[in-house]
């Protein structure tokens, strides 16, 4: 993993939808940080260094390092509380890592070579299915993304979640009857066989 963030916390005392009210007036955002066999801790984080670390996609699927104080405790962000119509941050989830036990994350798919892929020389369209798939692993195997090349696929083709190659010591996490389908090249709309069949049938009468 390229990048490391550090997440500076504050312990709170206070619970309840008042005291986040509170909390959240001075900048502050409430958070939750459980896991790894131990109790609850209630903690706040700045909003305004939250939503720096939000623009980096790879925050979302890192191990980051949650200080409070001289403490610093592996941890990677499980959930997540926006206001439903501001740019606000209302809540967050942290669960603490330990690095013999596996994880259950989801992370984003990066898809090469679309636009020179094949089937789009050939004028077909790319159609995402899925856009992001949950993952089993060790904190240590964490990838920020899983890759998918498009470049050799032609019009038609189909690649199922079976087909990701995942890195290694990292698995799907998905049941294996649910091979849903993650990517497909359709055909252009209103292609070639139009124009074939228009000019069948203006030889048939002849």
């Amino acid at each position: 993993m390229s990048v490391n963030f550090d997440v500076i916390a504050q312990p709170r005392e206070t619970a309840g939808k008042g005291a986040s009210r509170r909390l959240r007036r001075t900048g502050q955002v409430p958070v939750i940080l459980y896991g790894a066999h131990q109790e609850p801790e209630m903690l706040s984080v700045a909003h305004n260094e939250l939503l720096k670390h939000l623009d980096n996609e790879a925050f979302y699927s890192h191990v980051l390092d949650l200080k409070v104080g001289d403490k610093a405790t592996k941890v990677v962000l499980k959930d997540m509380q926006r206001h439903p119509s501001k740019p606000f941050i209302l809540h967050v989830d942290f669960m603490r890592v330990s690095q013999d036990e596996k994880l259950k994350m989801v992370v984003p798919l990066h898809f090469l070579n679309e636009e020179t892929c094949a089937g789009a020389k050939a004028g077909g369209l790319v159609s995402h299915n899925i856009t992001e798939v949950e993952i089993v692993c060790l904190p240590k195997d964490l990838p920020e993304y899983i890759t998918l090349d498009l470049a050799e696929l032609e019009i038609g083709a189909v690649v199922h979640l079976s087909e990701l190659v995942m890195p290694e010591g990292v698995a799907l996490s998905h049941a294996p009857e649910s091979d849903e389908p993650v990517v497909a090249i359709h055909g252009p709309r209103g292609g070639d066989e139009g124009e074939e069949g228009e000019a069948e049938g203006e030889e048939s009468p002849a």
